[in-house]
């Protein structure tokens, strides 16, 4: 169990969390625990044991996750320590996510076919923007389906896009973006309106 990361999450006392977790395991139920078992948790209502009962299946699948993709990357000889060192660090099930994203076993994509075409050193120059002069000529073979400037754009254009997704830390800038700035609004599809009064609130 993560006493200690959950007493530090939660801003707990370690002895409480772990109180109140082993009577989590015991079968214990959170009103019972909030309720019978003041003396052992310290007086922890049910909203802080049911974070904590929360958070602590967060660590436990989290482990669990840890341990596959390692297994995964030792399997395909890829693991390296600095590798390692990321997946043991990701803090959260979605970053670990974006560690594992560039090693995960791929489906064949718009990107990979783009690549088996030869277009993967157009989609590094553009990337670099060094002169602004690109000599796309030499990227064009009918023979290997790219028969225009166009085409090789748009693979090149697949390669980056695919390369930008993979990016662990410009995913989690643009995580923390979304969280901070977004917004979410919703409206009625007229043949639904009497269906959608429910959802008015």
């Amino acid at each position: 169990m993560y006493f200690t990361q959950i007493s530090a999450a939660l801003n707990l006392n370690e002895e409480k969390v772990q109180a109140a977790l082993k009577l989590l395991d015991e079968g214990a139920t959170i009103p019972f625990i909030a309720r019978y078992r003041k003396e052992v948790t310290g007086s922890l209502d049910e909203v802080e044991i049911a974070n904590i009962r929360d958070l602590n299946i967060t660590f436990v699948e989290l482990a669990k996750r840890r341990k596959a993709i390692i297994a995964s990357l030792q399997e395909r000889k890829i693991l390296t320590q600095e590798l390692r060192q990321k997946v043991a660090n990701a803090p959260s099930m979605n970053e670990l996510e974006d560690v594992y994203l560039p090693y995960r076993p791929k489906k064949r994509t718009r990107a990979s076919i783009a690549r088996d075409k030869g277009l993967e050193p157009l989609a590094l120059e553009i990337l670099q923007q060094k002169d602004g002069h690109l000599d796309i000529r030499k990227y064009i073979k009918p023979a290997m389906e790219v028969a225009n400037r166009d085409q090789a754009l748009a693979g090149a254009r697949d390669i980056i896009a695919e390369q930008i997704n993979e990016h662990a830390e410009l995913r989690q800038v643009l995580r923390t973006l979304f969280t901070a700035q977004s917004w979410l609004s919703s409206k009625v599809v007229k043949k639904k309106k009497d269906e959608a009064e429910k959802y008015r609130d």
